[in-house]
């Protein structure tokens, strides 16, 4: 069970880059959750995987320090879910976002879901700071810990770069 769990019930096994297709499904996943039974879904549903993630990859490389296998996903997945959670947020908390969610048929626009894809995948792969040193951790907690991080740098990202692309639209109105 933890195996299925950690290669995230075989997104882990897709060749080239596990990592890559585990952020993807767990994208479409995470717009499927927002779309069908909204932001408070896909905010348990990040704590649940966050949390299982931490527990099977313990699991899974008990006795193995330092190891990361390319096909555990699992902490692609809470770190893709932790950046969509910010345009998600949003969109559940803003009333004028709310009118453009339901415009689009309650899926994210566009902008709102690969700003989050592409950043996470830059900060998961770059690894800055802090994200870099908990990649370096050596232990299981490493392996989902580096990919939180970078979720969290992703999500404040696309954050800041709606911002900067919104606020001279509200300005010049």
């Amino acid at each position: 069970m933890t195996r299925l769990l950690t290669i995230f019930f075989g997104a882990g096994l897709l060749r080239p880059a596990p990592g890559t297709w585990g952020s993807l499904l767990a994208l479409v996943l995470g717009e499927a959750l927002i779309r069908f039974m909204g932001f408070p879904a896909l905010l348990l549903a990040t704590l649940a995987v966050t949390a299982l993630g931490f527990w099977s990859c313990g699991v899974e490389l008990a006795g193995r320090p330092g190891d990361d296998p390319s096909e555990i996903v699992i902490d692609e997945v809470a770190g893709q879910w932790l950046t969509l959670l910010f345009p998600a947020a949003g969109f559940y908390f803003a009333p004028a976002a709310q009118a453009a969610l339901q415009a689009s048929g309650g899926w994210l626009p566009w902008p709102a879901w690969i700003a989050p894809f592409a950043l996470f995948r830059l900060f998961d792969i770059w690894k800055p700071w802090i994200i870099g040193h908990a990649d370096r951790r050596g232990d299981a907690a490493g392996v989902m810990l580096d990919d939180l991080w970078a979720g969290l740098f992703a999500g404040v990202t696309t954050v800041i770069l709606a911002a900067a692309y919104h606020l001279p639209l509200i300005l010049l109105k």
